[in-house]
């Protein structure tokens, strides 16, 4: 692959720097074989200005859990046989039988086809109790039928990971720990709280009026903390080097515990003619052409991972930016514009 330009992407980065999007960023552009350029721009903490973001910080991932640990070991399940993505999830997963949920199948909830509700405080629906949560989001109603439209919504990860428990009979946090990240190398990706040894090179995330400071190796996300820090929507923590271990793996599917066909059939479009468009727990980067290839997820926190099978190139983008704001907007032209220059 020809190495993106470092100086243009650093000067990009820096941009958000300073007009405080994020207090600071790492990156890096690579292929199957490895990393091929990267760096860190700005500050660990805007209130410690003698610290500087550094390749090993750690970041919260915040949505990327979604990829990390719900996505992959789904992946792993379905290509041993333990999983059917078309089956009605009555059918074999008695938790949901005789509940509008049951009709809805898991490639329903990959493709944010399943009609689940849209926005709703799960703490105001059901409480504090994970096993009450749990019993609530699988009992709901829906908010339509399944597979009449495509309406992105946390509800449909945090589904996927119950279901990725009860299929492997483990916690989703080991589940995720043994199928995926030890085997392919990711030895500091781990779902929070994080221990004080990480906490110290976590980038801080939102202000927590609770204690007075920004959230540093707890979950920003508050479902994932009435979950303890584990549960599919968010809580995952990892490192630059971690990530592009994954997405190593992704561009080399048979070293990698989820298979080349789970791969494939989850980086083309799987949702017919429904708008927007969607693979599996994969979309396509707006605004690139089909010949281009490109998927992305992103995380609430400023995270972002993109892989090209097409182009034989990822890219992924760790920022804070919940430290300074939840406006989306800002971060959004940044990661546009570094895509263009990492996919250039």
């Amino acid at each position: 692959m020809t190495t993106p330009s470092t100086a243009r992407i650093e000067d990009l980065l820096q941009t958000g720097v300073r007009e405080e999007i994020y207090p600071g960023a790492v990156w890096a552009v690579g292929d199957a074989d490895g990393i091929r350029a990267s760096g860190a721009v700005g500050l660990l903490d805007p209130d410690r200005p003698d610290e500087p973001m550094r390749l090993d910080t750690v970041f919260d991932v915040a949505s990327l859990t979604k990829i990390l640990a719900v996505w992959s070991t789904i992946g792993t399940l379905t290509d041993e046989g333990k999983l059917d993505l078309h089956a009605p999830l009555d059918t074999f997963w008695d938790e949901v039988a005789g509940h509008p949920l049951g009709r809805a199948t898991a490639h329903h909830l990959l493709t944010h086809t399943a009609g689940l509700p849209l926005r709703a405080n799960l703490k105001n629906l059901y409480g504090t109790d994970p096993q009450d949560i749990r019993d609530g989001v699988l009992h709901e109603v829906l908010h339509r039928p399944p597979g009449e439209a495509v309406e992105y919504t946390d509800r449909a990860a945090l589904v996927l990971g119950y279901l990725a428990e009860h299929l492997s009979g483990q916690p989703l946090d080991r589940l995720a720990t043994d199928r995926v990240w030890h085997p392919v190398g990711m030895t500091r990706t781990c779902f929070g709280p994080l221990p004080s040894t990480e906490t110290a090179r976590c980038a801080p995330t939102e202000y927590d009026e609770t204690t007075g400071t920004h959230l540093k190796g707890t979950a920003h996300d508050f479902s994932a903390r009435l979950h303890g820090g584990v549960c599919g929507i968010a809580g995952t923590f990892s490192v630059l080097d971690d990530l592009a271990l994954f997405l190593r793996h992704m561009l080399n599917p048979t070293q990698a515990t989820f298979g080349p066909s789970w791969v494939k059939e989850s980086l083309r479009i799987q949702t017919g003619g429904l708008t927007p468009t969607r693979g599996l727990f994969w979309h396509p980067a707006p605004g690139t052409e089909p010949d281009q290839e490109i998927w992305v997820h992103y995380g609430f926190t400023g995270t972002g991972m993109w892989i090209s099978p097409t182009q034989g190139r990822w890219a992924t983008l760790l920022t804070n930016k919940l430290r300074f704001s939840r406006d989306r907007e800002p971060l959004t032209k940044i990661r546009n514009a570094y895509r263009a220059s990492a996919f250039s």
